[in-house]
């Protein structure tokens, strides 16, 4: 699969979230910061349909990455709060085979490092 066909697929991901196309059979989704995995695209597309919160797709910041690993940041709506992820997805062929999600809620700036830093808009 070219490079330009593994983007098209991570967008469609994110445009169908509850989707199992782009997952192989036996993937494996992990959790690292809960210590969860789910097994098998079934049980992945399962989970997704029965979360109590739907998380929605608020914005994909970006998918870059090169032959088996890319990597897609996304601006989730969870619990009625914008949650940022980073998201890797590592290919085989042209089915995801293994895919980590890190999870992180917005912070508040810390004033003591406000000399060095410009504010960026980064809420959806």
């Amino acid at each position: 699969m070219d490079e330009s066909a593994i983007r098209t697929s991570i967008e469609q991901r994110w445009a169908k979230p509850t989707s199992g196309d782009l997952y192989a059979e036996d993937v494996i989704l992990e959790f690292p910061q809960s210590g969860e995995q789910i097994r098998g695209r079934a049980n992945l597309v399962a989970q997704r349909l029965a979360d109590p919160d739907h998380p929605s797709i608020a914005k994909v910041l970006r998918i870059m990455g090169s032959g088996p690993v890319w990597i897609s940041e996304v601006i989730i709506n969870y619990d009625e709060k914008p949650w940022y992820t980073v998201n890797v997805h590592e290919f085989r062929g042209d089915k995801v085979f293994r895919e980590t999600q890190y999870f992180a809620e917005p912070l508040t700036p810390a004033a003591w490092r406000s000399q060095w830093v410009e504010r960026t808009e980064s809420k959806p």
